[in-house]
C-alpha cells in the first residue's frame, strides 16, 4: 500500500476509463486505484475487473451521486491509513508528473490543491479558466496560487483535511457538492490552491451546455448558498425567493420559479445538513 489513494467514481465511464486508469497506472508515483461504480451497465465494471486487477473496486446497485459515492473512498482512506487522497473524474486523466509535483507542493494551511486543469487539447479547461484564470494572472510566478474555488475534477486532499472538514453533504447529489465542501474548507481554515507547475486533464469535448442545464446549475447555486456555513442562513433564506425570481426575468424561464417549492420542501434537510457541516468529520460514518 502507497501514501495516496486515487478515487475514481465512475458510471458508464467506457469511453475515457482506460485513459483515466491507465494514466494513474503509469504515474511516475506509486499510487493505489479505488473505483466507486454507480451502477454502470455499459460494461466498465467488468472492464476494470479484467483491464486493472489491482484496482480496488467497489459496486454500488444504483447511482447514488458524485458525493455520497466519494464519501466511501473518504471513509477506505482513513481506514486504512492513507496519508493523501486524490478525486480523479472518469472523465479526467493525469500527465505522468502530476502526483509527484502536487506532493512535492504540498504547503502548511492547504487543504485541497489542483493541478492546471486544461481540455484534451491542452487548453484551459473553460470552467477552470473562468473560476481561477484571473488569480493565476496576478500571481504568474506562485508555484501555488491560493484561489476561492476549484472544480473537483483533480483534488488532491490529504486525509488531515478529510478529518476535518469531512465528507460530501448529502444536501447535494449531483452539482454544487464541490462548491459546499470549499465553503466547508474556508469554514474550518483552510485554503485551496493551484500547483502552476502541475498539470492535468479534463475532457468535457462533445459536451456542450444547454439552457436547461444552465437553469439547473443556477437553482443549484441557491441550495450553495443556504448550505454555506460561512454565511447568515436566515438572510439566505430570506433572499432567495428574490434571487430565483431575477435568474428567472434575466433568463426568460419559468424553471427558477417551479424550483423555488421544491426548494421549501427540501429546507428543513439544507438546515440539518448545514448544522453538521460545522462539525469536525461531518457526513463520515463513524
Amino acid at each position: 500500500m502507497g501514501d495516496i489513494l486515487v478515487i475514481v467514481v465512475t458510471w458508464n465511464a467506457m469511453t475515457w476509463i482506460e485513459r483515466c486508469l491507465g494514466s494513474v497506472r503509469d504515474s511516475s508515483v506509486k499510487a493505489d486505484i479505488l473505483v466507486v461504480d454507480n451502477g454502470s451497465s455499459d460494461g466498465t465494471r467488468e472492464y476494470i475487473q479484467s483491464t486493472f486487477p489491482n484496482a480496488i473496486l467497489i459496486v454500488n446497485d444504483n447511482n447514488v451521486g458524485f458525493g455520497a459515492a466519494n464519501n466511501i473512498g473518504f471513509n477506505y482512506a482513513i481506514k486504512h491509513g492513507y496519508k493523501f487522497t486524490y478525486l480523479l473524474n472518469q472523465d479526467a486523466w493525469l500527465c505522468k508528473d502530476c502526483l509527484k509535483t502536487m506532493i512535492a507542493s504540498i504547503r502548511t494551511g492547504y487543504g485541497i490543491l489542483s493541478p492546471m486543469q486544461t481540455d484534451a487539447k491542452g487548453r484551459l479547461d473553460r470552467n477552470f479558466k473562468k473560476k481561477c484564470g484571473k488569480y493565476l494572472s496576478r500571481e504568474k510566478d506562485s508555484e501555488v496560487v491560493t484561489v476561492p474555488f476549484v472544480m473537483a475534477a483533480h483534488w488532491l486532499v490529504p486525509t488531515a483535511t478529510i478529518k476535518i472538514v469531512g465528507g460530501f453533504s448529502p444536501a447535494f447529489t449531483q452539482y454544487g457538492e464541490d462548491d459546499n465542501y470549499i465553503d466547508r474548507l474556508h469554514f474550518h481554515g483552510l485554503k485551496c490552491g493551484i500547483v502552476t507547475a502541475a498539470t492535468a486533464i479534463h475532457d468535457r469535448s462533445g459536451r456542450p451546455s444547454d439552457k436547461e442545464k444552465r437553469m439547473r446549475l443556477k437553482c443549484i447555486s441557491t441550495i450553495v448558498r443556504l448550505s454555506n456555513p460561512n454565511s447568515s442562513f436566515t438572510l439566505q433564506r430570506i433572499i432567495t425567493p428574490l434571487r430565483l425570481l431575477g435568474i428567472s426575468i434575466k433568463n426568460c424561464s419559468t424553471s427558477p420559479l417551479a424550483f423555488l417549492p421544491k426548494l421549501w420542501k427540501k429546507m428543513p434537510e439544507i438546515r440539518k445538513s448545514r448544522k453538521e457541516s460545522k462539525s469536525q468529520g461531518a457526513f463520515l460514518r463513524t
